[in-house]
């Protein structure tokens, strides 16, 4: 009983914290595009629930955000912390990118345990993972007429995938749940890092052209 709780609260924790997080990341990219604030409000909103509401929705359940105005309210004060902080947030180099991944880890591991939560083997629960983490970000750049992160070489998605194996593996070592859900966290967060750091990418997709190009020298 006292587990099934501390793991509910966890979850209540790391969706609320990964909202917060999101929210910021998209109305800060609202604010790039130079958004009013309620353009800003709905990118905002849009990042941190989207992901959230297409995996409850394959999974048969009420989205989180239409039991518990928490989660809209915390859009709210996120758009007020960009008002109020926006000269400060401009010294901040890649702020939003920062906030992006931590809404991208936090997303993913609430994902997984929900997924877990509603009876799901864990294949099923990781690929969750990756859709609540990053499809968030996906209806985000489409509303700002960008191409989505996703699409790009860039490691995204993969981290929140790397991330679900880690909680996966450490769940079959009977690891406690708190442990597994920081670890999971920390990978997650350390491979978006060290890839934009480091200039990692995965292959690009070549066109014929391209290639007999490339075999011709």
């Amino acid at each position: 009983m006292n587990d099934d709780v501390t793991i509910a609260t966890a979850q209540q924790l790391i969706e609320f914290l990964g909202t917060f997080a999101f929210a910021i990341s998209g109305i800060r990219h609202a604010a790039a595009k130079h958004f009013d604030w309620f353009g800003g409000y709905v990118c905002g909103i849009a990042v941190a629930i989207g992901g959230g509401t297409i995996r409850d929705v394959m999974l048969g359940a009420t989205p989180f955000w239409m039991t518990n105005p928490i989660y809209i309210i915390c859009t709210a004060l996120a758009l007020c912390m960009v008002i109020l902080c926006s000269k400060r947030m401009e010294r901040l180099q890649n702020a939003w990118f920062v906030f992006d991944t931590l809404g991208l880890a936090l997303f993913t591991i609430a994902g997984i345990q929900k997924s877990l939560d509603y009876g799901q083997p864990f294949w099923v629960a990781i690929i969750m993972g990756c859709i609540t983490g990053s499809a968030g970000g996906v209806i985000r750049d489409i509303l700002l007429n960008n191409e989505p992160v996703i699409l790009r070489k860039e490691i995204y998605a993969m981290a929140s995938v790397a991330g679900g194996f880690v909680y996966w593996g450490l769940s079959e070592l009977d690891v406690a749940i708190q442990l597994t859900a920081l670890l999971s966290f920390v990978i997650t967060c350390a491979i978006r890092f060290l890839a934009v750091r480091y200039h990692v990418s995965l292959p690009q997709l070549k066109t014929d052209d391209e290639i007999n190009r490339v075999d011709n020298g």
